[in-house]
């Protein structure tokens, strides 16, 4: 390798030159040139936009990938210019042992079918969350990685230019400084009477010679200056222009942030209506064990925190406004008084022959009527499909009349909307007085 000695001689004493510099403005021994307020906002701004798009972005990448090694393998994959591996995802794995296990056990046993059931939601899952971390990646993650690499690293080359002409002029001004010190200087010695009873005035020869010298210095310094000067603002506008244009990143990072909510709300929305559809098929299918009876009807899935207790399916009819696990409830409450005494004023209307408790026998509607003591109006709260010709679909906010009859699973009423009647869950009504 050719070495060009000179040059790196050179460069290694302005860099030893620079460091002194910057150590004497530390301890303010040297002065320094100021930048104006404005532009010491957006650099602060341009900071603290680089830390932060950091710290999301990797927490980001935890959220979608918590596995630490996996996100060091891939992050390999990525460096190497290489394809990441398609990697299985949790769920689809857990489908995949449940499903091993359903044919070892017996596929037509009780637990065998309910294992593929389970499998096959679980199945779903995974692949809603495979497509979850794609969007995610390319929509959220993509352009920040774009940002931190790209035009963060052109603003930092940038900035350390701008430092560098600012050190040189600063510099050049301690140059000019010490230059017009010691013409002035030359200057008085220079005026001082010569004593002329000497064959030779060498003193006063001397010092004309040297302020002379010290003026060719000062327009030198001057003239340097006034380069330094030149390309100290120059720079300074290109980087000004660089750090302005951190707002636009702040715009195209705003209409990234509304994919990546768009994509993680489409994610659970998918969640959510699987888990539904397992939770009605669970909730149709008998226990296998001898003597055991039909389950009841299980609750709706509801937002976290409202979902009700163990406890509560104890104590009786469940209603609005009195979920367990909340500190405040999701809709206000119909009184103070406690759900089984909301129960107990629910209209219920006369007994049908042959009607059972849900899961038991099919409910024949036909044969169902108001009672005479009266209904009652509820609002619904969510959205709901009905699994059968026995219930009644939902719509949230739509008004509904509803009564309960001898018998019933105390989840549930009869709903009345025009001519069509069936069953709804309570939890998904919140009673009028």
């Amino acid at each position: 390798m050719d070495f060009n000695m000179k040059k790196l001689a050179s460069d290694a004493g302005i860099f030893f030159t620079r460091a002194v510099q910057f150590t004497e403005e530390k301890f303010g021994q040297a002065e320094r040139t100021e930048l104006d307020a404005h532009f010491e906002n957006l650099l602060a701004r341009a900071d603290s936009t680089k830390n932060w798009t950091e710290k999301i972005l990797r927490q980001t990448e935890v959220l979608l990938q918590p596995n630490p090694s996996a996100r060091v393998e891939e992050f390999l994959y990525e460096k190497l210019d290489r394809k990441v591996p398609s990697r299985v995802t949790n769920g689809e794995l857990l489908a995949q042992y449940m499903a091993e296990a359903a044919s070892e056990l017996g596929p037509t046993t009780p637990y065998g079918k309910t294992l593929i059931k389970v499998a096959e939601a679980e199945k779903r899952l995974g692949a809603a969350e495979r497509d979850f971390i794609h969007t995610a990646s390319i929509n959220f993650l993509t352009p920040l990685r774009n940002f931190l690499e790209g035009d963060w690293k052109t603003i930092s080359k940038e900035r350390r230019l701008l430092q560098n002409r600012r050190l040189d002029l600063d510099a050049c001004k301690a140059r000019l400084k010490k230059a017009k010190a010691a013409e002035a200087k030359a200057t008085c010695e220079g005026d001082t009477v010569p004593d002329f009873q000497e064959t030779r005035p060498r003193n006063y020869i001397l010092s004309a010679s040297a302020s002379a010298l010290w003026n060719d210095e000062v327009d030198k310094a001057e003239q340097e200056l006034r380069v330094a000067q030149t390309e100290f603002d120059r720079q300074a506008e290109v980087t000004r222009l660089l750090l302005e244009g951190i707002s636009s990143t702040h715009v195209n990072h705003l209409r990234c942030l509304h994919e990546f909510v768009e994509s993680q709300t489409t994610y659970y929305a998918q969640c959510y209506r699987h888990m539904l559809d397992l939770q009605k098929q669970l909730g149709r299918c008998p226990l296998g064990s001898p003597g055991s009876q039909a389950p009841q009807a299980a609750h709706p899935l509801l937002p976290l925190g409202q979902r009700p207790s163990p406890q509560a399916h104890s104590q009786g009819a469940i209603f609005p406004g009195t979920f367990v696990g909340t500190t405040e409830p999701a809709s206000p409450p119909l009184s103070s008084t406690s759900p089984t005494t909301a129960a107990a004023t629910m209209p219920v209307g006369p007994s049908v022959a042959g009607l059972a408790p849900p899961g038991e026998a099919a409910l024949r509607l036909e044969e169902v009527t108001p009672p005479a003591s009266g209904t009652r109006k509820a609002r619904v709260l969510y959205d709901y499909e009905a699994a059968d010709s026995s219930e009644l679909a939902l719509l949230a906010d739509e008004l509904i009349t509803v009564y309960s009859l001898p018998g019933m699973d105390p989840d549930w009423l009869i709903g009345e909307r025009g001519n069509k009647k069936g069953k709804v869950p309570v939890t998904y009504l919140e009673l009028l007085s």
